[in-house]
């Protein structure tokens, strides 16, 4: 849970560097986060016998979407500084088919090993981040 808070305390921070298990661990949390938001909508819109709760559900993720989608971006930016990468190849998941799984592959390499030009490693010891 802590690397979930970091990210969301690092939302508008779109420099520096950010390891893997931070990366995974924002979207593992925001994961399960939207699908226990989604399961309550739907249950509250359904017990309100609105559409069968789907109205509900729509717009509660729609509005989580729309408040995570920074902090996901930011820290999707970090990870590809982490390896290297400019922010700007964010962009390659627009690309149809092949796009969305570039950027996973890239999110899923390891870190260079020592500083590049966008910060130290982020699993060096005493980097202000949390370590495990």
């Amino acid at each position: 849970m802590a690397w979930y808070l970091l990210a969301w305390q690092r939302a508008t921070d779109f420099s520096g560097r950010s390891r893997r298990t931070e990366y995974w661990m924002f979207q593992l949390f925001n994961f399960l986060l939207a699908l226990a938001l989604g399961l309550l909508a739907f249950a509250a819109g359904a017990l309100s016998s609105e559409q069968d709760g789907f109205s509900v559900f729509g717009i509660s993720l729609g509005v989580f979407g729309l408040v995570s989608f920074i902090p996901a971006l930011s820290i999707t930016v970090r990870r590809l500084h982490d390896i290297g990468k400019s922010g700007w190849w964010y962009f390659i998941a627009l690309v149809p088919l092949i796009g969305g799984l570039v950027l996973f592959v890239f999110t899923l390499l390891d870190s260079d090993p020592d500083r590049n030009e966008y910060g130290p490693n982020p699993k060096v010891p005493g980097h202000a981040s949390v370590v495990i």
